[in-house]
């Protein structure tokens, strides 16, 4: 059984307005050092081996966890115990 680690952020350049309003809370309570926030998502499949893993997953991506237009991502694969 493989796990794999989704991470999916926006794009550079595209409004963010939870990452902003993340930023400014944070100034506001004093954390002046943070000049930026941005937020994005966390998948993690439990998928059964398959010899194509990378480009299905990378198809599972595609069609529906991400938007390609907004959005970037990038996941790792690992080896887990079958539960």
């Amino acid at each position: 059984m493989k796990k794999v680690t989704i991470h999916i952020m926006p794009k550079q350049g595209v409004l963010d307005p939870q990452g902003k309003a993340i930023q400014t809370s944070l100034n506001g309570l004093g954390f002046s050092e943070v000049e930026d926030a941005q937020t994005g998502k966390l998948v993690e499949l439990f998928v059964e081996n398959h010899e194509d893993i990378d480009k299905r997953v990378g198809e599972m991506c595609d069609k529906l966890l991400a938007n390609p237009v907004m959005e970037d991502y990038h996941f790792e694969v690992e080896e887990v115990a079958h539960t």
